[in-house]
C-alpha cells in the first residue's frame, strides 16, 4: 500500500501505510534533533528527557502510562540517536486513539518531577556503568569521538555522569522548547490503521504545536579522524579502523552501503572469508557505514585474542587497499542481493517500516519509493565500487579505537604509512 501523508497547517508531517493483513498498529512521533543537538553543558539531556517522558504528566503519573498502555496488551518506548529522537508504541488496532493520547501527553504535558529526575539520573548512571563494562559497545563510542573529535556527532548520546548530575527540571523544558516543534517533527503510523483517522487523532492534539525555538545548526560535522586506546586486562581486544564516510544526500551513499557489504558484510565478505575462515585470526570480523545529514563514517570492527593482534593488522589493512583494483562484479552483485534483501524483509515489520519512513522524510523530504532505491543499487558497478574504495581508504585521515590488551596493536603513524605503501604495492602490481 502506497504511504499517505498530510502536512498540517504549523508544518508538523502526518504519514500512514494501511497494511490489511495485521491486527496491529506501530505509531509514533519522530522529532528531527537528538544528540548533536545539545550544548557542550548539555551532554546527555537528549538521552535524559528520552527517559523523563514516561514520568508523569499533569494527568498521568508514570505508572498510570505503564497501566495503561499494557492494560490493552501495547507496548510503548523511546529511542535517542545522533540525530534523531522518537516516542513510539505497539497496540491492537482498536487502542490507536489510546496509543496517540499517551504520546502526545507525553510530548506536551510532562512534568519532570524533582524526584523521579533524581531517581532517573541514578538510573542512566548505571546505564553509563554497565556501557564502561561492555567493551565492545563502549569502543564504537570511543571511535566516533576520535573520528569526530571536540564536535557533538562524535559525543556518545549517554552523556557522562558528570554532566547528568548537573541537569534540573528547567533545563529540560527549557531543552524541549527549544529543540521540538512541528516544524521538525513526524508522526506515522503503519499496519491496520486508517490514514484519516490518525490524523483526526494527531490533529486533535498537536494542530496548535508551535515551531522549535531554537537556531538550525551552525555547524556541518566535520570529519577530522585520530586515535583512541585503553589498554585493559581483558581476554580479547575490541579494535576499530575507520575513514570518512559520505552523509546520507551524498551521490555515493548507496555505494558506500555496497563496499562496506563487499568488504565486512557477511560470511562470504573479504574479510571474514581471508580474516576469520583461512587465517582464524579473529573470532568476529565486519564493516559497517554510518551516515549523518552532513557527514559519514566507514568502520571495521574485529574482536581477537591479544596473540592474533600483531599479524590481523597487516591483513585487514591489505585487505582494504587490494579492493581499489581488485573488486568483481560478482562481489558487488551479491552486495546488492543483500542490501535488496535486507531492505525487503525489513519491511516486513512494521517498526522498520515506521522508522524507515520518519528517516526518509526527514532526511529527504519524502518517503523514497522502494523501486527507486533498488534502481540506485543497481546503477553502481565494480569500476565504481573499486573507485569509492581508493578515494575512501586512500583519501582520509584514518580513524583507531580498541579496547583490551592492545600491546601488539600497530602504532597509529605506523597504520598511516601501512596504507600508503600498500596502495603504492598493489598499484605496482596492477600495472604489471
Amino acid at each position: 500500500m502506497p504511504v499517505e501523508t498530510t502536512t498540517l497547517a504549523n508544518g508538523l508531517i502526518v504519514a500512514t501505510e494501511h497494511r490489511p493483513h495485521v491486527e496491529s498498529v506501530v505509531l509514533g512521533l519522530w522529532n528531527h534533533s537528538g544528540s548533536r543537538d545539545e550544548r557542550p553543558e548539555e551532554h546527555g539531556i537528549a538521552h535524559l528527557l528520552e527517559h523523563m517522558a514516561f514520568k508523569g504528566t499533569g494527568r498521568r503519573s508514570a505508572e498510570d502510562i505503564a497501566v495503561e498502555i499494557e492494560n490493552v496488551g501495547g507496548e510503548i518506548n523511546a529511542s535517542t540517536s545522533v540525530e534523531t529522537t522518537s516516542f513510539f508504541a505497539r497496540v491492537l488496532k482498536e487502542d490507536v486513539g489510546l496509543a496517540t493520547d499517551i504520546l502526545c501527553d507525553i510530548l506536551r504535558d510532562s512534568v519532570f518531577d524533582e524526584d523521579e529526575l533524581q531517581r532517573e539520573k541514578h538510573v542512566i548512571a548505571q546505564e553509563l556503568g554497565a556501557a564502561m563494562d561492555t567493551p565492545d559497545d563502549i569502543v564504537f563510542d570511543r571511535f566516533a569521538e576520535a573520528a569526530f573529535q571536540g564536535q557533538p556527532v562524535g559525543r556518545s548520546v549517554l552523556g557522562t555522569r558528570e554532566t547528568i548530575e548537573t541537569f534540573s527540571s528547567d533545563q529540560l523544558r527549557s531543552y524541549l522548547a527549544r529543540e521540538y516543534g512541528a516544524d521538525r517533527m513526524i508522526a506515522v503510523a503503519v499496519g491496520a490503521v486508517e490514514h484519516d483517522v490518525f490524523l483526526r487523532e494527531i490533529e486533535s492534539r498537536l494542530s496548535d504545536l508551535g515551531p522549535h525555538a531554537g537556531a538550525q545548526r551552525a555547524t556541518d560535522a566535520v570529519y577530522t579522524g585520530g586515535e583512541f586506546r585503553e589498554s585493559r586486562s581483558l581476554l580479547d581486544a575490541q579494535i576499530l579502523i575507520g575513514f570518512e564516510g559520505k552523509p546520507f544526500l551524498a551521490r555515493d551513499f548507496y555505494a558506500s552501503q555496497i563496499l562496506a557489504t563487499v568488504l565486512g558484510g557477511g560470511m562470504s565478505s573479504r574479510l571474514f572469508q581471508e580474516i576469520r575462515e583461512r587465517r582464524g585470526l579473529c573470532y568476529s570480523v565486519s564493516a559497517f557505514h554510518w551516515s549523518f545529514s552532513d557527514a559519514g563514517l566507514f568502520g571495521i570492527h574485529a574482536a581477537t585474542g591479544e596473540e592474533d593482534i600483531e599479524e590481523l593488522l597487516p591483513v585487514l589493512l591489505d585487505q582494504i587497499c587490494t579492493l581499489s583494483n581488485d573488486i568483481s562484479e560478482e562481489e558487488v552483485s551479491r552486495a546488492r542481493a543483500q542490501l535488496r534483501a535486507s531492505l525487503l524483509m525489513s519491511s516486513e515489520s512494521s517498526m522498520s517500516r515506521a522508522s524507515q519512513i520518519a528517516r526518509q522524510f526527514l532526511t529527504h523530504g519524502r518517503v523514497l519509493p522502494r523501486q527507486e532505491v533498488l534502481d540506485r543499487l543497481n546503477d553502481i558497478s565494480a569500476e565504481r565500487i573499486a573507485d569509492l574504495a581508493h578515494r575512501t581508504f586512500m583519501g582520509s585521515v584514518p580513524t583507531v579505537a580498541g579496547i583490551g590488551p592492545l600491546g601488539p596493536l600497530m602504532p597509529y603513524d605506523a597504520i598511516q604509512r601501512r596504507l600508503g605503501s600498500s596502495v603504492v604495492e598493489t598499484r605496482q602490481a596492477a600495472a604489471s
